[in-house]
């Protein structure tokens, strides 16, 4: 989707900023998430206007986001999301281009639960600074052994609830990088809804449900890895129901 387009499309919403959104950061928090296409994204976003604000950075409704993910060698993140571990982690390094910040985020679920921890970022590799191998030793012990594993961009619009403490974001012209190897999944659209317990007394919720669109677990990072990584080196066995819905969207 085109930036011009989604400009278009949030111009009836109300702002906020990021200073007024500092309320609503749900570092810790439920996600609920969709896998749906541009048209569906179209048809159910402008009914959101009434329950949500978008948010608005330097005259900018989206946000232009770069990840770099890292992995062990032998894909332990990855593959704890795989065996569908209850306490699994991402580690990696978030650049949000609006704003011109950086982040080395750790996200850590546990039982459905997810806990979000970071602090400003200067690198772009597994040559951590200090300060960053000192935040991730309280966190991640073994980070000497972090490869880089994944890149990706995204553009994403962050709707943040009018009365409740809830953000809904929704990630659109995905892309992922592996040294130099590209792949741009074009139609496919991310929504999550963060929240601080599950509530399914929502617009958005509803409107989903009437299109008989069920939450599917899916991580932009296995995602990426399915993608671009070698099926010999990678199970992806278990993924293979959500892969067959996922495709039917792409196609």
């Amino acid at each position: 989707m085109l930036i011009k387009e989604i400009q278009d499309i949030t111009s009836s919403f109300k702002s906020v900023s990021l200073a007024e959104m500092d309320g609503v950061k749900l570092m810790n928090r439920v996600d609920t998430k969709f896998a749906i296409s541009e048209k569906q994204f179209l048809d159910v976003f402008s009914d959101l206007k009434d329950e949500y604000n978008v948010l608005e950075v330097n005259n900018d409704r989206f946000s232009e986001y770069e990840s770099l993910y890292f992995d062990a060698k032998d894909f332990k993140f990855y593959n704890d999301h795989h065996r569908s571990k209850a306490s699994r982690m991402k580690i990696r390094i978030r650049k949000y281009k609006s704003n011109d910040l950086a982040f080395l985020e750790v996200k850590k679920k546990r039982k459905g639960q997810t806990f979000k921890s970071r602090i400003k970022s200067s690198t772009w590799s597994e040559n951590f600074t200090k300060i960053e191998r000192d935040f991730l030793s309280d966190l991640y012990p073994n980070h000497s052994d972090l490869i880089p594993s994944l890149e990706n961009n995204f553009t994403r619009i962050t709707l943040v609830h009018k009365e409740r403490v809830e953000r809904l974001t929704f990630d659109l012209n995905l892309s992922f990088l592996k040294t130099g190897e590209k792949i741009n999944l074009e139609n496919l659209v991310i929504c999550e809804l963060k929240q601080e317990k599950i509530n399914r007394l929502n617009t958005f919720y509803h409107k989903m449900k009437n299109k008989m669109i069920r939450p599917l677990r899916v991580s932009k990072y296995c995602l990426g890895i399915m993608e671009l990584y070698d099926q010999k080196k990678i199970k992806s066995n278990r993924f293979k129901k959500k892969t067959l819905q996922l495709n039917k969207i792409l196609c």
